[in-house]
């Protein structure tokens, strides 16, 4: 059985991962789930991940979440990108 890797925003920035991962607990098995954090502040960046276990629980997730208020804010909840590969940033630079 696959999982399936769910791609949520609009999360409002009181959510933390513990807190994304019981919610979706409601859609059934959670394989895992983060909350995207801002490394200058500290602060939740607004948006996350969650992988359920299989397909059926996943598009159950999406029916259940997707454009469902959660403290004043609508999440978005749809099937996630595959992570693009961006090319690395050379932190080399030389003097002129």
């Amino acid at each position: 059985m696959a999982s399936k890797n769910l791609y949520v925003g609009n999360l409002p920035f009181s959510m933390n991962t513990a807190g994304l991962e019981a919610l979706f607990q409601q859609a059934g098995q959670v394989a895992s789930a983060s909350v995207i954090i801002d490394r200058m502040s500290g602060r939740s960046r607004g948006f996350g991940f969650v992988e359920m276990a299989s397909d059926a629980d996943a598009q159950k997730a999406i029916e259940m979440f997707n454009n469902k208020d959660v403290e004043g804010r609508n999440m978005v909840v749809n099937e996630a990108r595959p992570k693009e590969e961006r090319p690395r940033e050379n932190s080399f630079r030389p003097r002129r």
